[in-house]
Protein backbone atom coordinates (compact mmCIF):
# COMPACT_ATOMS: atom_id res chain seq x y z
CA UNK A 1 0.00 0.00 0.00
CA UNK A 2 3.27 2.07 0.01
CA UNK A 3 3.21 5.09 2.58
CA UNK A 4 0.34 7.77 2.98
CA UNK A 5 1.13 10.73 3.51
CA UNK A 6 -0.83 14.11 4.47
CA UNK A 7 0.59 17.95 3.38
CA UNK A 8 -0.24 21.10 5.51
CA UNK A 9 1.00 24.07 4.32
CA UNK A 10 -0.55 27.77 3.14
CA UNK A 11 1.67 27.68 -0.29
CA UNK A 12 -0.49 26.51 -2.42
CA UNK A 13 2.72 26.70 -4.97
CA UNK A 14 4.30 24.36 -2.54
CA UNK A 15 1.49 22.04 -2.05
CA UNK A 16 1.36 21.50 -5.97
CA UNK A 17 5.14 20.79 -6.24
CA UNK A 18 5.55 18.85 -3.19
CA UNK A 19 2.60 16.31 -4.05
CA UNK A 20 3.86 15.87 -7.44
CA UNK A 21 7.61 15.46 -5.85
CA UNK A 22 6.33 13.06 -3.21
CA UNK A 23 3.80 10.79 -5.37
CA UNK A 24 6.43 10.42 -8.08
CA UNK A 25 8.85 8.83 -5.59
CA UNK A 26 5.67 6.41 -4.89
CA UNK A 27 4.84 8.41 -1.16
CA UNK A 28 1.09 8.42 -1.46
CA UNK A 29 -0.27 11.83 -1.10
CA UNK A 30 -3.73 11.24 0.46
CA UNK A 31 -4.60 14.99 1.08
CA UNK A 32 -3.70 18.73 1.52
CA UNK A 33 -4.69 21.40 3.85
CA UNK A 34 -3.45 25.22 4.34
CA UNK A 35 -4.59 25.33 7.81
CA UNK A 36 -5.46 23.67 11.29
CA UNK A 37 -8.91 22.96 11.03
CA UNK A 38 -8.54 21.32 7.16
CA UNK A 39 -5.76 19.57 8.60
CA UNK A 40 -7.32 17.91 11.46
CA UNK A 41 -10.65 17.13 9.47
CA UNK A 42 -8.70 15.28 6.54
CA UNK A 43 -6.19 12.91 9.30
CA UNK A 44 -9.32 11.92 10.48
CA UNK A 45 -10.82 10.80 7.32
CA UNK A 46 -7.47 9.80 5.56
CA UNK A 47 -5.59 8.46 8.40
CA UNK A 48 -2.14 9.51 7.01
CA UNK A 49 1.23 7.17 8.38
CA UNK A 50 2.70 10.80 8.25
CA UNK A 51 1.81 14.66 8.22
CA UNK A 52 4.34 17.13 6.76
CA UNK A 53 3.57 20.15 8.68
CA UNK A 54 4.71 23.74 7.88
CA UNK A 55 6.35 25.81 10.45
CA UNK A 56 4.71 28.88 9.35
CA UNK A 57 0.60 28.30 8.58
CA UNK A 58 -0.17 31.80 7.73
CA UNK A 59 -2.03 33.45 10.69
CA UNK A 60 -1.50 29.83 12.30
CA UNK A 61 1.14 28.13 13.97
CA UNK A 62 2.79 24.80 12.81
CA UNK A 63 3.96 24.31 16.28
CA UNK A 64 0.43 24.29 17.38
CA UNK A 65 -1.04 22.08 15.18
CA UNK A 66 2.00 19.40 16.15
CA UNK A 67 0.83 19.94 20.32
CA UNK A 68 -2.86 19.59 19.44
CA UNK A 69 -2.70 16.48 17.46
CA UNK A 70 0.20 14.94 19.49
CA UNK A 71 -1.71 16.09 22.68
CA UNK A 72 -5.53 14.19 21.73
CA UNK A 73 -3.79 10.51 21.16
CA UNK A 74 -0.14 10.27 20.70
CA UNK A 75 -0.39 6.79 20.12
CA UNK A 76 -3.30 7.04 17.50
CA UNK A 77 -1.48 9.86 15.79
CA UNK A 78 0.43 9.76 12.19
CA UNK A 79 4.10 10.46 12.58
CA UNK A 80 4.92 14.42 12.51
CA UNK A 81 7.11 15.91 10.65
CA UNK A 82 7.91 19.71 10.61
CA UNK A 83 9.02 21.75 7.12
CA UNK A 84 10.13 24.85 7.20
CA UNK A 85 12.48 26.67 4.24
CA UNK A 86 14.62 27.94 7.15
CA UNK A 87 17.14 25.73 9.45
CA UNK A 88 15.77 23.81 12.81
CA UNK A 89 18.67 26.22 13.80
CA UNK A 90 16.57 29.20 13.65
CA UNK A 91 14.05 27.39 15.77
CA UNK A 92 16.70 25.65 18.41
CA UNK A 93 14.62 27.60 21.16
CA UNK A 94 11.08 25.86 20.02
CA UNK A 95 10.70 22.26 21.16
CA UNK A 96 7.86 20.43 19.72
CA UNK A 97 7.47 16.89 21.13
CA UNK A 98 5.62 14.98 19.64
CA UNK A 99 6.92 16.36 16.12
CA UNK A 100 9.85 13.06 14.87
CA UNK A 101 11.83 15.31 12.76
CA UNK A 102 12.17 18.81 10.75
CA UNK A 103 12.82 18.93 7.36
CA UNK A 104 14.04 21.85 4.60
CA UNK A 105 11.66 22.16 2.18
CA UNK A 106 14.76 22.05 -0.11
CA UNK A 107 15.45 18.74 1.10
CA UNK A 108 11.93 17.02 1.03
CA UNK A 109 11.91 14.24 -1.08
CA UNK A 110 10.44 10.34 -0.72
CA UNK A 111 13.43 9.17 0.23
CA UNK A 112 13.89 11.91 2.90
CA UNK A 113 10.81 10.74 4.53
CA UNK A 114 11.18 6.92 4.05
CA UNK A 115 14.24 7.23 6.23
CA UNK A 116 12.44 9.36 9.01
CA UNK A 117 9.80 6.00 9.16
CA UNK A 118 12.77 3.49 9.57
CA UNK A 119 14.68 5.95 12.33
CA UNK A 120 11.43 6.20 14.01
CA UNK A 121 10.65 2.47 14.13
CA UNK A 122 7.62 2.19 11.41
CA UNK A 123 9.71 0.62 8.56
CA UNK A 124 8.88 0.76 5.06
Amino acid sequence: MGVRCLIVDDDDGFLRVARDLLEREQINVVGVASNSAGALSLMSDSRPDVMLIDVNLGDESGFDLVDSIAGDAPSASPLLILISTYTLDDYLDMPVPGCVAFVRKSDLSGTTIRRILVDAGQGC
